[in-house]
């Protein structure tokens, strides 16, 4: 499993995001300045180790209600080939160095591994914590979701109302929920859901991402 470093990083996470939420369709809070705030999430492992898999949430309350946010990143110790467009920032880590930090919705062993968890081939873990699995995240669907699904096909897009992924032109199509809602599974063969806190403090459930057509 991945180790958390209790380490610096210049700048942090929330310093990256400040800069980069307002450049996404998703934004909610056009014209404004996000002040985030981290407010949940959980983890993946890359089977091979070397990149750090990370599903947070972040608190906005810059748009006229307050927001969740899902990020999904990656972080990597040299940039990914092709994905230009998808580098959220680099960041120096106390321990591993300069690290690249990608939206994971355009990273294809995050999306690997989001799909290993919709088949329950992952394990998702506590966001802070080595070694806690997290029992607050909730996967619908079973080992025959998302399989056959080629990840390293994929090729993601995002519209207002979240990000998109899909696979060879398939009719698998991995929904990211990018604005998270107190709400039940969406439609599809697979759902993850996790507990998120709301920017009022308050604990809900929300859709994080979503597996159609498989």
């Amino acid at each position: 499993m991945s180790v958390i470093h209790k380490t610096t990083i210049t700048p942090t996470k929330l310093e990256l995001l400040a800069a980069w939420l307002p450049a996404q369709p998703w934004y909610a809070a056009a014209g404004s300045a996000p002040e985030p705030v981290k407010a949940g999430g959980f983890r993946l492992d890359d089977p091979e180790g070397e990149v750090g898999i990370e599903f947070m949430v972040v608190a906005d309350a810059s748009a006229p209600e307050p927001v969740a946010y899902h990020v999904p990143m990656t972080y990597r110790g040299a940039p990914l080939e092709g994905a230009e467009a998808a580098l959220i920032g680099t960041v120096e880590h106390g321990v591993l160095g300069t690290r690249w930090v990608y939206d994971a919705a355009h990273d294809p062993v995050a999306v690997g591994q989001v799909l290993a968890l919709l088949r329950g081939e992952a394990q998702p873990w506590a966001q802070s914590v080595d070694g806690a699995p997290d029992p607050t995240v909730v996967v619908e669907g079973g080992p025959v979701a998302a399989k056959g699904i080629d990840a390293a096909a994929a090729a993601a897009a995002s519209t207002a109302e979240g990000t998109e992924v899909r696979f060879g032109g398939g009719p698998a199509v991995l929904r990211i929920v990018r604005v998270l809602r107190p709400d039940g599974p969406e439609g599809g063969a697979a759902g993850v859901v996790t507990g998120w806190t709301a920017p009022d403090g308050a604990a809900h459930r929300g859709v994080f991402a979503a597996l159609d057509g498989a």
